[in-house]
């Protein structure tokens, strides 16, 4: 059995995936709080002998052999897939509806018709009945939401809304420019972010919602700033080529094992005939 053929069309089909990984992060390079993602590509044999150096098998030895046989024969696959939480750029707006998050591990927490979800995405407006909203139409949600079962919303009067850096909103009493508190933000923290699961629409769902606390004096929202993408464009470029030039590498290792080596024993075998 051509062994080296079947691990090149596994490592063909694992950097399709990657590819595929690649080409999102650059569709979402203007995605207003989009993380980038990545995947870590290995064989299990590998990943073992790595997790396991205390136990290293000796050079020569039949150990060794054995292993390394295995090792040959197994095929590069993609073993896990990851998301770069970290922040990305500011960008100033001055629009008072716009918020931004400095802190990797915190979000809005939004209702859409699936249940509750979290975003990074601080680009917000009015819907007509004057609740705030994110672009998609899903209502951003206060700090006493799972009490008032309410979102967050606005009179025709309030024409100054300010919000704090622990998210509370404070607009204008009708008639004056003096400030009287309104609703606080539903802003979460989440304990670990490997749990959390990309949905679309810039949306974040976790199943066990006991790993999402609230952040009362969280100290991260800035408004009137957008975070943007952290995917950095002149990386995942370089990576798209790389990734092309292994595809072509593939189908050349590929076409010398089904046409090269099977001639050559062709051509062989007839001469011994």
């Amino acid at each position: 059995m051509q062994t080296g053929y079947y691990s090149a069309a596994a490592g063909m089909v694992t950097q399709f995936n990657r590819l595929d990984t690649i080409s999102n992060n650059l569709a979402n390079v203007n995605t207003n709080g989009f993380k980038e993602d990545d995947v870590v590509v290995g064989d299990f044999m590998r990943l073992y002998q790595q997790k396991r150096d205390e136990l290293p098998n000796g050079d020569n030895t039949k150990e060794a052999a054995k292993f390394l046989n295995r090792a040959m024969a197994k095929v590069p696959q993609v073993v896990e897939g990851y998301t770069d939480y970290s922040v990305g750029n500011m960008q100033k707006t001055s629009n008072q509806l716009d918020l931004a998050l400095s802190n990797e591990d915190l979000f809005f927490v939004v209702k859409t018709p699936q249940g509750i979800r979290l975003t990074r995405d601080g680009s917000f407006s009015l819907s007509d009945e004057g609740k705030l909203i994110t672009k998609e139409g899903y209502e951003v949600l206060g700090d006493d939401y799972f009490k008032s079962k309410d979102g967050i919303s606005f009179a025709a009067t309030d024409n100054v809304i300010n919000i704090d850096k622990n998210g509370q909103i404070y607009t204008n009493i009708p008639g004056s420019t003096k400030l009287t508190e309104n609703k606080k933000l539903f802003i979460a923290s989440v304990d670990d972010l490997k749990y959390l699961q990309k949905e679309g629409d810039n949306l974040y769902k976790i199943d066990d919602m006991d790993r999402v606390e609230m952040s009362g004096e969280s100290g991260a929202v800035k408004q009137g700033f957008l975070e943007k993408s952290n995917v950095n464009a002149v990386k995942m470029m370089t990576e798209l080529i790389e990734t092309n030039r292994l595809v072509g590498m593939y189908q050349k290792a590929m076409d010398t094992q089904m046409n090269d080596m099977n001639r050559d024993a062709i051509e062989k075998l007839a001469k011994k005939a």
